[in-house]
């Protein structure tokens, strides 16, 4: 999987908890949904726990079981769910018996897999047959992700900006292309939204420069004046009044056959 170091838990909760903690709300309803009330539940590539807390309120701590390739994000996720077993490890490599979960969820993790194709097999392999493995990706590609708005600005003043449209599972059906090469069976396209308040365009802003993921590590390229700029055009774009952003994520949901 792709790493996010350098970049604390909280400094990830910031940035994308803002949107992925609401995300995981319905995101918890795609993946949960048919599974037995006593099956065990992983959640793969857990960051610093946004979805794993929300499987816990819904099935208690001994119930789920977690894993993230980033130190700070498993000691971060233990801590805000006490009891939950949460491991140090790759979606591609994960360290759990065949068939040992009713259901696996990942959350915004797909597109940041070295080899997406690999850590959703092995989802599939930890989960028990006819068992359920879901997977979200924010639309990036279709200008509905949450920074969205973001990335359109930023390609406006700079032709090289690359963005996030391209990542694996960003586009509807690469999910599902995703699943089906994994071999999963039944599989399904669905879409998850979230609305998320902001107080006013600086509480939108500031933690696009705590340098998280692609959006913050595009920032830290940028000099003073060129964030100013990038800066000024956002505002002019969202305004200075409080504002609701709605971003939108393409699921993928299928069978362990």
């Amino acid at each position: 999987m792709g790493s996010f170091g350098g970049v604390s838990a909280e400094q990830y909760a910031r940035f994308m908890g803002r949107f992925s903690t609401p995300l995981a709300v319905g995101f918890a309803n795609v993946g949960l949904d048919g599974v037995g009330a006593d099956a065990r539940v992983l959640d793969v590539g857990c960051g610093p726990g946004m979805l794993t807390l929300e499987l816990v309120k819904r099935r208690g701590p001994a119930a789920v079981s977690a894993a993230d390739p980033e130190p700070a994000f498993v000691d971060a996720t233990g801590q805000l769910c006490p009891g939950v077993d949460v491991r140090l490890a790759e979606a591609e490599h994960l360290p759990f018996a065949d068939g040992e979960f009713g259901a696996a969820l990942a959350q915004l993790v797909v597109h940041f897999m070295s080899d997406p194709v690999r850590g959703v097999t092995q989802m599939g392999r930890v989960t028990a047959l006819g068992g359920r493995v879901s997977a979200c990706v924010w639309d990036h590609a279709g200008d509905g992700g949450p920074l969205s708005t973001f990335w359109r600005v930023a390609r406006r003043l700079d032709d090289d900006v690359r963005g996030e449209a391209g990542l694996s599972g960003a586009a509807p059906g690469q999910l599902v292309d995703i699943f089906r090469r994994a071999g999963l069976a039944d599989v399904a396209q669905t879409v998850v939204e979230c609305t998320v308040s902001f107080r006013d365009f600086a509480d939108w802003w500031d933690p696009f420069l705590l340098g998280v993921g692609p959006a913050g590590r595009y920032i830290a390229t940028l000099d003073g004046k060129e964030i100013s700029r990038l800066e000024a055009a956002l505002r002019e774009e969202l305004g200075e009044e409080a504002f609701t952003s709605t971003a939108r994520a393409w699921t993928a949901v299928g069978t362990r056959a």
